[in-house]
């Protein structure tokens, strides 16, 4: 396949929180419905993380409600499509040029090593200055907060953009414990940050290029836009 035919995603290697005994990482559905959705419109995928290797996944994302949702179960039970957590590509060995787009996948895990990660932020910048596109959901835009646009500035100044609220994250009892407020942190550097109407509620904001949900149920909704941007542009 050529670039415009192919999305990094990109998941935590983090299982617990650095103060507490909850245990994180990918929350599924977010990787499950982005790929489905995406290999349904013929995009091809491959997955990478900050160390490469394993990758955890946070237990709450494995309830039965949450399985039922669209077809995360079916993929839980993918014996193929599992064993494509345990080896991944490491951030740092990967080509930019390979692909047309990368898509920040949340969990809790993210908080912890998406941040100040260099490689992470490199690739971000080098995506940006292609026009390729650049997509996360729920705490995958942490992974944007320390990038930076070709000119030094941050990378979310001055564009929509959505991820997890406070609001969210009280109502889910992670308040205590998560390292930061995305939704401040966004804010601090000059995102336009907007959120549905209610918590948990689907959002999806799409600022050229960049394209960011707010929490698990806009995962497919940042899959349907990412497929449609892809398909309206040519690579670089």
């Amino acid at each position: 396949m050529s670039p415009s035919e192919r999305i990094l995603i990109i998941v935590t290697n983090t299982a617990e929180y650095e103060n507490a005994g909850y245990r994180t990482g990918l929350w599924l559905g977010e990787l499950t419905h982005f790929y489905d959705y995406a290999e349904q419109a013929g995009i091809g995928m491959d997955l990478a993380s900050p160390r490469g290797g394993f990758v955890p996944i946070d237990p709450e994302s494995l309830a039965r409600d949450v399985l039922n949702d669209l077809g995360t179960g079916r993929r839980y039970a993918d014996r193929a499509f599992m064993d494509l957590l345990d080896r991944t590509r490491p951030l740092g060995a990967v080509d930019a040029d390979a692909y047309r787009g990368i898509y920040l996948t949340g969990g809790h895990g993210v908080m912890f090593d998406f941040r100040h990660d260099p490689a992470l932020n490199a690739l971000i910048t080098r995506m940006d200055q292609g026009g390729r596109v650049v997509s996360a959901v729920c705490h995958g835009p942490a992974g944007l907060l320390d990038a930076t646009r070709e000119g030094g500035e941050p990378f979310v100044r001055g564009r929509e953009v959505t991820g997890f609220s406070w609001r969210e994250e009280e109502l889910a009892g992670r308040d205590r414990v998560v390292p930061f407020s995305l939704q401040e942190e966004l804010k601090a550097r000059g995102g336009s940050y907007s959120t549905a109407g209610e918590p948990f509620g689907a959002h999806v904001v799409q600022d050229g290029n960049l394209i960011t949900g707010q929490n698990p149920g806009s995962a497919r909704g940042v899959a349907e836009a990412v497929v449609r941007q892809v398909k309206a542009t040519v690579p670089a």
